[in-house]
């Protein structure tokens, strides 16, 4: 699910690019913006950061003593993308394994489909695996729509993990 925030941050201009004149300025502070927004990634709280839609308002500057940079305080309006339990959504398979099925969906890449939670499917081996039931197979490449069971936060790799499943009605794959 997408989500509309607005988010306070702190902006660091280092010295040797502050100018006298307010638009290099201002240009200056929504580059660095961007870019630590960019190197964030993702919160357990907000999801995934996905694009920064407006500068609301720029604070004062304060000089860091040590070094002479400027931080700027800035608060800005930015969609995020994070899954919650029990929500729909629609997923492209990446991998087929034995043990289930890995599956992308956004910036998501790791969210697992049990064959426990596929009611129907059946595993077949072979050069390109599939989970196949009587009208429908879930092979690598094809869309799936599932049902969120959970999600689970890494701090060490600032990602989300999903489990999610094929039980109930109009879930399935859908290409």
């Amino acid at each position: 699910m997408f989500l509309k925030v607005q988010l306070p941050w702190n902006v660091i201009i280092p010295a040797e690019n502050l100018d006298a004149k307010g638009l290099m300025l201002q240009r200056a502070i929504i580059i660095r913006l961007l870019g630590d927004f960019a190197a964030r990634k993702a919160t357990k709280d907000l999801g995934y950061y996905h694009a920064v839609t407006t500068l609301d308002s720029i604070g004062e500057g304060r000089v860091r003593q040590q070094t002479g940079d400027v931080i700027f305080p800035v608060v800005f309006s930015a969609i995020t993308f994070k899954l919650h339990k029990g929500e729909i959504s629609e997923g492209v398979v990446h991998k087929v394994l034995k043990h289930g099925v890995l599956l992308k969906c956004g910036p998501i890449e790791n969210i697992f489909l049990a064959p426990r939670k596929m009611p129907g499917y059946c595993y077949e081996g072979g050069e390109s695996p599939v989970f196949r039931d009587k009208l429908s197979k879930i092979e690598k490449d094809v869309v799936v729509r599932f049902i969120v069971i959970g999600t689970m936060w890494l701090e060490a790799d600032r990602e989300f993990q999903a489990l999610v499943s094929l039980e109930g009605d109009y879930l399935g794959p859908i290409s």
